[in-house]
């Protein structure tokens, strides 16, 4: 009978069932190392998912922020700051104005929200109170709220957690932060501000954290004194409660008015862009810090994957290897070369589907007891349970497609692989290197060019405007570019091996056996330096972010004094009387003071009496008779700054973003902020150096001397003088950009002025003589005490020293409030991110080290055969460990950190660049030597030995 070599219908089918029954087996029987493999690809995509669905957890539904803002209302009306008619807000959030043309209108005046309800709806008010409580001699504030919180409009919006409702009287509602913070228990009087109260039952909103300290009134509890006293529109809003749903237009004509309003239908059903953008309105761009964002993540998710996947790699390439006599025997039997690859590439099939499968399980469990645990403490800041879909599918394919490319390395060797050699020596023969060096070098090419052109993209340009629209095709290819970077070492990986190898004739005998072991060896080698690489590669990346991050935190600080000092005004002003007259401010004993906080603290160091231009006193914001002098004998409405010349502007794009954030003319003291009554002060030598924190030099004391000013930032100077202006802070004048309003000035003084930059950034425009001041009729007077403490002060030592305060001032309601400054902590924080990231390389180091060693047993057998002593093993395993994670976490710095500059210097981030050149040098040092010791310690001296084939 002839034989016939016609293909068998549906072989392909077959052979490719046969790879996957194959492959199952190979993986029942081989748990251990199945179950590394299943674990390095889980883990990642756990985190992926788990991160996407908390994210996504963390951004409220349209049905969430009516039920959780609104309750079931039809709307809620509340004041929207806006500074003109041409406004318009978020239909999903009230407070937020999302289209403006930023004019600024002189003649505008918000309206009050109840003016603008519309007829037909039962009106339910919400009013905030600031209301105090005793503690001791200090008084704490705390939030009063007056609402009819368990109406049953109210559902979902409030809920009673336990307890029952008041039942009028002096009964009311609590928060459990109340509750908590002064102790109290249901049933238990409370003394407050607004009269004294029984909570008999705790209440949730939605709308804010159980922590806070908040107590529910109803309108009949609340004092006259309370209801008519200082409270405006701003702190009232009113839900409407009716058949009849409020639409868009009528939310733009509320707008219009100042008015914002959360609809229920409007949020259910928001207008289209075009609807809800003002003609002429300024763009809105803030790609710049979400691109930021994503991209640290995006550079951070991409070298975690190619370093699970290249651990993955290497154990796919050790379990290959130990299959290669039975994939010999089935070659030798007729299957195909495809089919050979397609039995190692079903492993990774497997081993991917359940580790994503997995890995979703326990991302989605993860994310959900998240949420169920932060909704259970009452923290809004998780709304519910909302899976990425999209973003887990994206996860999915990632971690699937990592395990099949991991195996489909080690499948292609192998089916490429001589048939009688594998079958007398069991082994595979090693990989010809010379492709992948030239693939290697291509690769890094590639990666160097994308690099650049990356970072020449963002530099192509100086319109910041401009930038911010090329960042992501920028960052996109920074991360492209970090990844082929660390893909392009690995297949170089080979060749570096080799050429280490020609040198280490004058290394220790073990190191040379290990050099000598990873050049033969490649095969085992190149995964484990591969491995070690990625990992460093990530972990460099996320120090050298993470230092940015923070040193991007240290720069916009807000310093209200120097480090560990605390100021505490010498006028206040007395409490209202009961015809609603407001008596003379008081001036407070210096002295006095300084005593009591001594005793009170024991860190007090030294106290000083700071001198300033007159407080403001009797003195309000708004329509005002201006026929009345600014200052008189009772009143003072006067407030000194200094005026920034025009060329000294901080040059911004018509986005409002900085030209250059480095700009010396964008940074420093009160480049920025609005000034205080305390900004401009009145001193000599001593005082300069308690508030600036650096001594004055000759020429700055000879300016002051000579009736000039000290000054704490050069944007304010021009030709050596500063203009001191008066400003009377009952007008408003549009600015000279016309999109914001400021005080008139009523008086300019030009002074000779001297520059001496603070050791911070601290809110003081400067220091003049007592002299000028009286020359320039400032009305100098002792303006505040500062304390210099030894530290920064615990809860307890804050509370004993705003008590002694209390009782100097004769009233309560002053804290005692020190500048924590950028505390030590901080300075320290990246140290754990180290240990993070030096337990991950370590953990690549170990499993690939333990891989190499298990694949290398029938060696260290022969050696042990050979005569070789029990110790050289273990200095063998420490000389592998040393060897190969040296190389890898040495260019895997390098590949990281390179990267992660770009990334940095491409971003808003780049004026906070930092190299955190100790850390890095600690993880580059540390973790082979571990590695290193740690292998030689855990590995056993002896082998038994074993037959080798020699065939």
């Amino acid at each position: 009978m002839p034989l016939d070599l016609a293909p068998v219908p549906q072989g392909r089918r077959s052979s490719y069932r046969v790879a996957l029954r194959l492959a199952r087996r190979d993986i029942a029987r081989h748990k251990g190392r199945s179950l590394l493999i299943v674990l390095l690809i889980m883990l990642p995509v756990a985190g992926m998912t788990g991160a996407a669905t908390l994210y996504q957890s963390s951004q409220r539904t349209p049905d969430e922020i009516v039920r959780y803002e609104l309750g079931s209302t039809q709307a809620r009306f509340s004041a929207l700051p806006v500074p003109s008619a041409d406004s318009l807000q978020d239909p999903l959030n009230d407070a937020m104005v999302a289209s403006s043309t930023g004019r600024y209108d002189p003649e505008f005046h918000a309206t009050d929200p109840r003016d603008m309800l519309p007829a037909g709806y039962d009106v339910l008010p919400r009013r905030e109170l600031p209301l105090t409580t005793g503690v001791g001699d200090a008084l704490v504030a705390l939030q009063g709220v007056e609402v009819d919180a368990l109406n049953p409009a109210f559902t979902g919006k409030f809920t009673l957690l336990e307890g029952r409702a008041p039942r009028g009287g002096a009964e009311v509602l609590a928060s459990t932060g109340l509750m908590a913070r002064f102790h109290l228990t249901l049933g238990q009087e409370f003394t407050t501000s607004a009269g004294t109260f029984v909570p008999v039952g705790t209440l949730r909103d939605a709308g804010a954290a159980d922590s806070n300290s908040i107590l529910y009134l109803k309108a009949s509890q609340v004092p006259a004194n309370l209801a008519r006293g200082p409270q405006t529109h701003q702190s009232v809003s009113y839900y409407l409660v009716g058949p009849e749903p409020v639409i868009w237009q009528q939310i733009m004509a509320a707008n219009s008015k100042g008015v914002g309003v959360l609809s229920r239908s409007v949020v259910l059903n928001p207008p289209s862009l075009p609807e809800r953008t003002v003609p002429g309105s300024l763009p809105r761009d803030d790609s710049s810090a979400l691109v930021a964002v994503y991209a640290t993540f995006g550079l951070i998710g991409s070298l975690a994957l190619l370093e699970v996947g290249l651990l993955a790699g290497a154990a796919f390439a050790v379990g290959a290897k130990r299959q290669v006599r039975e994939l010999a025997l089935l070659a030798s039997a007729g299957a195909e070369s495809s089919t050979i690859g397609a039995v190692v590439t079903a492993g990774g099939l497997w081993l991917g589907g359940i580790a994503v499968a997995v890995g979703v399980g326990v991302g989605l469990g993860a994310a959900a007891g998240a949420v169920h645990v932060v909704r259970s403490t009452g923290s809004v800041r998780l709304a519910g349970l909302h899976p990425d879909f999209l973003l887990t599918v994206v996860a999915v394919a990632m971690g699937l497609a990592a395990c099949i490319l991991a195996a489909m390395v080690p499948a292609r060797q192998v089916s490429r692989q001589a048939v009688l050699g594998a079958l007398k020596s069991g082994r595979a023969p090693a990989p010809r290197g010379r492709r992948a060096t030239l693939a290697g070098a291509a690769t890094l090419m590639l990666a160097a060019v994308l690099l650049a052109a990356g970072r020449l993209l963002g530099m192509s340009t100086t319109d910041p405007d401009r930038q911010a629209e090329l960042l992501p095709l920028a960052v996109t290819m920074l991360i492209i570019g970090a990844v082929l970077a660390v893909a392009g070492l690995v297949l170089l990986t080979g060749w570096l091996i080799q050429r280490l190898t020609s040198r280490t004739y004058r290394l220790s005998l073990s190191l040379r056996l290990a050099a000598r072991d990873s050049a033969r060896n490649q095969g085992r080698s190149v995964p484990a330096v591969a491995a070690v690489l990625a990992a460093a590669a990530l972990a460099s990346a996320a120090l050298v972010l993470s230092a940015s991050q923070q040193a991007g935190q240290r720069e916009s600080h807000y310093w209200g004094a120097l480090e560990n000092q605390a100021y505490l005004p010498l006028v206040v002003d007395s409490p209202v009387s009961s015809d609603g007259s407001r008596p003379p401010s008081r001036q407070i004993d210096a002295e006095e003071l300084s005593t009591a906080l001594s005793g009170a603290l024991e860190t007090v160091e030294w106290t000083r009496v700071m001198m300033a231009p007159e407080s403001l006193r009797t003195c309000s914001d708004g329509p005002a008779d201006l026929t009345v002098p600014a200052r008189t004998a009772t009143s003072n409405c006067l407030m000194y700054s200094l005026a920034k010349p025009a060329a000294n502007q901080c040059p911004r794009t018509p986005q409002g973003r900085m030209v250059d954030p480095g700009d010396w003319r964008c940074r420093g003291a009160l480049v920025g902020d609005q000034p205080s009554d305390r900004a401009i002060l009145v001193g000599g030598a001593d005082d300069i150096r308690a508030v600036l924190g650096r001594a004055p030099s000759a020429e700055a004391l000879a300016v002051l001397d000579a009736g000039g000013m000290v000054v704490a930032n050069p944007v304010f100077v021009t030709e050596g003088k500063v203009l001191l202006q008066a400003q009377d802070v009952r007008t408003q004048v549009p600015s000279a950009s016309g999109q914001a309003s400021v005080h008139a000035t009523v008086r300019s003084d030009s002074l000779p002025a001297a520059v001496l930059e603070p050791a911070v950034p601290v809110p003081y425009y400067g220091v003049v003589s007592p002299e000028t001041a009286a020359r320039l009729d400032l009305g100098a007077a002792p303006a505040g005490l500062l304390v210099q403490l030894a530290g920064y002060p615990s809860d307890a030592e804050a509370d004993a020293a705003t008590a002694a305060a209390a009782a100097v001032y004769g009233q309560p309601g002053i804290p005692f409030q020190a500048e924590p400054g950028i505390s030590q902590g901080t300075q320290w924080a990246i140290w754990p991110i180290v240990a993070v990231a030096a337990l991950i390389t370590f953990s690549a180091a170990g499993i690939t080290t333990g891989l190499s060693l298990a694949d290398a047993r029938a060696d260290h057998a022969t050696l042990a055969g050979v005569g070789a002593s029990p110790r050289l093993r273990k200095a063998l395993a420490g000389s592998q460990a040393l060897f190969t994670s040296g190389i890898g976490i040495v260019l895997g710095a390098l590949a990281g950190s390179v990267p992660a500059v770009l990334l940095v210097l491409s971003t808003d981030m780049r004026t906070a660049l930092e190299v955190p050149w100790l850390h890095l040098l600690a993880l580059v040092l540390a973790v082979p030597a571990t590695g290193a010791v740690l292998a030689w310690a855990f590995t056993r001296s002896g082998l038994p030995l074993s037959r080798r084939n020699l065939a």
